[in-house]
């Protein structure tokens, strides 16, 4: 069964947890979800780690994580509850007959979400809450998760203060991050008559992208500008709005398309088309080739 799925980015939910029961069977141990959760890096985590870049704080990350959910599982949406002085998060319906080891790999694998948005930093959780029966030992779990755990509960959920959703998130000195503004002021030093608001054009446009909020009347304000203002600096370098927003669409791209994790509905995504149809005709504009093409031509694969 393993082979089937090893090279599928995907699969159903039913199939994950078979495969998990047949493991625990072939080796029955207290806290077995946690010690797989464990083997989950953020390159794993595709599309997430990217996300990072963008959130100011972890509630826009459970926001932004909730917009994007259906890409990383199939699974019940998630829901993030704010009943200070804690927040709740869960899924919205359990999905078809859930397991220990189902449910426990789940609330594992947020929490490193969580920690993977404070750039390591730990989390301060309050509770976390399970439905199922309490093992002989529940130890394993609070050491894992450094608070108290409670079994035999109504709902499986991660219960943290809501002054840990608001925490800054500190991702300034994260490495894409960096090399994504080099490879935008790369784009800029191309430009004719190259200006500081050319530059602060440039940076806002590169950050929009990421918060889906790159409309010209967004910039326009973020620059402090009128949006006819802007227009007219623009139209003085010979370019448009759409030109300068598709040229740093293509940089983001190239970048995006060198990571093996992330699909190219991600990558559509990422750079705010509504569906991968549309990158694929903007990027076959740009260079003449579609994304897996140039990603096949231009990387190559590590695991």
């Amino acid at each position: 069964q393993l082979q089937q799925v090893q090279n599928l980015e995907r699969f159903d939910y039913v199939i994950w947890r078979d495969l998990l029961e047949d493991l625990n069977r072939l080796n029955p141990k207290i806290g077995l979800g946690l010690e797989i959760a464990e083997h989950v890096q953020p390159k794993h985590l595709g599309i997430i780690a990217y996300l990072a870049l963008s959130c100011e704080n972890l509630g826009e990350a459970l926001a932004r994580y909730h917009d994007f959910h259906r890409l990383i599982y199939d699974g019940s949406p998630l829901v993030v509850e704010f009943n200070p002085p804690y927040a709740s998060i869960r899924w919205e319906a359990p999905e078809p007959y859930p397991t220990q080891l189902t449910d426990e790999i789940a609330i594992a694998l947020m929490v490193q979400f969580l920690k993977l948005f404070m750039s390591g930093e730990d989390i301060n959780l309050h509770e976390v809450h399970f439905v199922n029966t309490a093992p002989k030992n529940i130890t394993v779990y609070e050491q894992y998760f450094r608070c108290k755990v409670r079994f035999d509960q109504p709902k499986t959920q991660l219960l943290l203060p809501v002054t840990e959703a608001f925490k800054p998130l500190r991702t300034g000195d994260h490495t894409l991050q960096q090399l994504l503004l080099q490879q935008a002021q790369a784009l800029l030093d191309k430009l004719p008559n190259s200006t500081q608001l050319d530059q602060r054009l440039q940076h806002a446009i590169l950050t929009g992208l990421q918060k889906n909020q790159y409309q010209i009347d967004f910039i326009a304000e973020k620059l402090g500008l009128s949006v006819r203002q802007l227009q007219r600096h623009l139209q003085q370098q010979n370019t448009t709005f759409q030109e300068r927003v598709q040229q740093v669409r293509f940089m983001l791209a190239t970048e995006y398309l060198k990571d093996p994790h992330l699909s190219l509905q991600e990558i559509a995504l990422l750079l705010c088309y509504s569906e991968q149809s549309a990158f694929q005709r903007a990027f076959k504009i740009w260079t003449n080739q579609t994304p897996q093409q140039w990603r096949n031509n231009n990387i190559t694969y590590n695991s």
